[in-house]
């Protein structure tokens, strides 16, 4: 049983990662998009693209191995009610994460462009900020949900 329980401090671990590089990025995005700074937007474009790339991935990777070497090492069948809502949760924040990390790409782009030619940023940045802030509302409760249905094993509106 103890490497059920190592499996369940990482998955512990990369939970709080992916919710909390997710999360921290969201807020200090959006701050620094109300800044009259280019070479604010810029910067801030490239640490969310960085912190995805050291926290965001890695845990958003090690979150389903986890889970799925637990169910297993439990001898849980995927057809368990939490089990099932927290992998379709978890695929949701991921299907809508994925457009926004592309999006973020496109900034990161456009906000360097934008400072290295000493422009404004150009529509384009707040087409795909608006559109990558609307992509973070679904992945922000999908990730709430999935979290509390880890937590409490309930799966809300489920009989269990």
């Amino acid at each position: 049983m103890a490497p059920v329980y190592a499996l369940k401090a990482l998955h512990v671990l990369a939970a709080c990662l992916f919710f909390g590089a997710g999360l921290a990025s969201a807020w200090y995005k959006l701050r620094a998009s109300r800044a009259d700074s280019v070479a604010v937007v810029a910067w801030m474009d490239r640490e969310v693209v960085l912190a995805d790339w050291l926290f965001t991935i890695p845990s958003g990777l090690l979150l389903p191995i986890t889970g799925l070497a637990m169910v297993y090492g439990y001898g849980l069948p995927l057809t368990t009610p939490w089990v099932l809502y927290a992998l379709i949760g978890y695929t949701a924040a991921g299907l809508t994460w994925l457009p926004a990390a592309a999006l973020q790409l496109q900034m990161r782009q456009l906000s360097a462009e934008a400072l290295a030619a000493g422009a404004p940023l150009p529509p384009d940045w707040f087409v795909a900020q608006r559109r990558w802030a609307l992509l973070g509302l679904p992945s922000f409760l999908a990730a709430v949900s999935t979290l509390w249905v880890m937590v409490t094993k309930q799966v809300p509106f489920v009989g269990q």
